[in-house]
This record gives structure tokens, sequence and C-alpha cells, in this order.
């Protein structure tokens, strides 16, 4: 019998990305609440948000092998989420202009129908270089940061003028640690992943 591989995220970065690995899967977007409870690092945050969001899903479809993911951005102590509007945008970018950030990002796979769920999470710099008020500008207007914690996408087309540096997985920065996720599927999901199908 084959096991269906659902993405619980509607980003198409993550779509992109999982691509890369080669497995076929679905996407069913998690309806689960991002709020948490408590406060948590952001470390940890993510990975909170990355298993509510594969139960969720996880539940409704118990022979899935289910996938979800949660990103932030960190300056400072502070988590930077999706802009709210361009000025919002305007002012996250000033304020990442010239130093380095952190990215996390947390997985959670699971299979309702055996109990099996893991969960995991990585971290990221990122140095941008100083930007001016004119780049800043036209970048908000060309709309690319509105759906992208922190402001700004990696992948863009302009990156390569603002990211100076990356430490650890750029993967993890578009929104999916690929080599944690490839590891963790293999070595916890191995038995699934040959019969997945869409």
């Amino acid at each position: 019998m084959s096991t269906s591989f659902i993405l619980a995220s509607q980003s198409p970065r993550r779509q992109a990305l999982l691509d890369r690995i080669g497995v076929p899967f679905q996407v069913q977007v998690s309806p689960a609440d991002e709020a948490l409870a408590e406060p948590e690092p952001p470390s940890a945050a993510v990975q909170t948000l990355a298993q509510r969001k594969v139960r969720s899903v996880a539940s409704e479809h118990p022979s899935a092998l289910v996938l979800a993911a949660d990103t932030v951005v960190t300056h400072d102590g502070e988590i930077l989420n999706k802009p709210e509007d361009p000025p919002h945008a305007r002012e996250m970018l000033r304020r990442l202009s010239g130093t380095t950030h952190t990215v996390y990002t947390g997985i959670a796979l699971a299979q309702a129908a055996t109990d099996r769920e893991t969960t995991g999470g990585e971290g990221t710099n990122v140095g941008l270089a100083p930007l001016s008020e004119a780049e800043i500008r036209a970048y908000v207007e060309s709309g690319s940061p509105m759906d992208k914690a922190g402001g700004y996408g990696i992948q863009d087309h302009t990156a390569p003028f603002f990211v100076e540096r990356i430490e650890g997985d750029y993967y993890n920065v578009v929104g999916l640690p690929l080599r944690r996720l490839y590891r963790t599927l293999r070595r916890e999901f191995g038995d699934l992943l040959s019969g997945a199908s869409t």
C-alpha cells in the first residue's frame, strides 16, 4: 500500500524546495492556530508551531506522512514576522540593514496511523549589507517583502546585492532546512518514502 506525502504549507517556496528532494507530495494547508500560549525562545517556538501544524493535518490524513514547518526571523532578540504593510516592511529592512540576524525554521514530520512523529530545527545567521533608503523603497515597492518573515526573501533576484554573508543552511532561510529534512526522512521514515505517492 502506498503512502501519500503531504506538505502542510501553502508557501510556494517550501513547495519548490520539497520538489528538490524528489518525493511526490500533495499540499494541505494546516488550520492550526499560530499563537503561542506562553512565550518561547524562537528556536523552540518554530518547532512548537510546526508540531501543532503537522498534528492538525495528520489527524485528518492518518495514513499519510505529513510535513509542516514554521520560519521566523530574529533580530536583537525580537521576532520579525511578515510585514503588516509597506511602511512596516521598510521599517524592518532599516533594522536589518548592515546587521546580522538569525533565521530559525522548525520542521515536524508525522504519520498518525503509526503514532510516529519527530521535530527538529535549524538556525542560520544572515548578514545584510547597509541598504540605502532608495534601495529599501524600491524593494518594498516590488511587493516581494510582503509575504516573507523579516520582510525579505533571500532567493529574490535582488538578494545577491544586499546579502553579504550566510552562516548555515541557505535553504533554511528560504523555508526548509533541506539537509536536516532529508536526513530525518531517510532515518525516521525511509520505509514510507519508497511507497510515497500523490
